[in-house]
């Protein structure tokens, strides 16, 4: 399914892809696409792709300290939202588009043709996040992560850091084809709803 799947949303995506790229470009200096060590299935890292959507060179440091407070505190605001990084200076303004829009996450898709991911899965890791990890939260390396998941359709702006991990896990424990599609055909209102967005 993964395979069938991404080829054809590959094939059926490429005019979308192709303006994409273009705007990338002619909005800002740097590559088209950004490259970035994840860990995946049985905890080898492997490189994930996106669209670029800040400057060249940002630095990671402001998602990390995000995370990490995010871990060590109930980050969530007076009205129950996550509080998320918001107005990041590094993000281009072509950038703030695709990622409200999640276009910046189609190019997965080739990852997901390489075997390194899959269409549903828990949400690709970065390495310093392991920091935080608890021993159970490793099981959830024991499938390849996922462009959508669980998370991801479960009110992501509400969620917690440790939250998420363990819907991560719940999907590890339970999922099945049936399972995936629930959360396949979920998906486009999770990216469309702003409670979620």
């Amino acid at each position: 399914m993964d395979v069938a799947l991404s080829t054809v949303l590959l094939i059926c995506l490429a005019p979308l892809l192709v303006l994409v790229a273009l705007a990338i470009r002619l909005g800002s200096r740097g590559p088209v696409f950004f490259r970035q060590s994840r860990v995946g299935q049985g905890g080898r890292e492997f490189t994930m792709l996106k669209f670029r959507s800040m400057e060249i060179g940002a630095a990671s440091e402001a998602h990390r300290i995000y995370i990490t407070a995010l871990a060590s505190a109930p980050a969530v605001a007076a009205d129950g939202r996550l509080q998320k990084l918001t107005e990041d200076p590094r993000v281009t303004r072509v950038g703030a588009i695709l990622r409200k829009t999640s276009i910046d996450e189609i190019p997965q898709l080739i990852n997901v043709l390489a075997g390194r991911m899959s269409i549903v899965g828990p949400r690709p890791a970065v390495a310093y996040e392991l920091e935080l990890y608890r021993p159970e939260h490793l099981e959830r390396f024991e499938v390849r992560p996922g462009i959508t998941g669980l998370w991801q359709v479960s009110g992501r702006n509400r969620l917690g850091f440790y939250e998420m991990l363990e819907l991560d896990l719940d999907y590890v424990r339970c999922h099945s084809f049936a399972y995936d599609l629930r959360v396949l055909l979920k998906t486009p209102w999770a990216v469309l709803s702003a409670d979620t967005a």
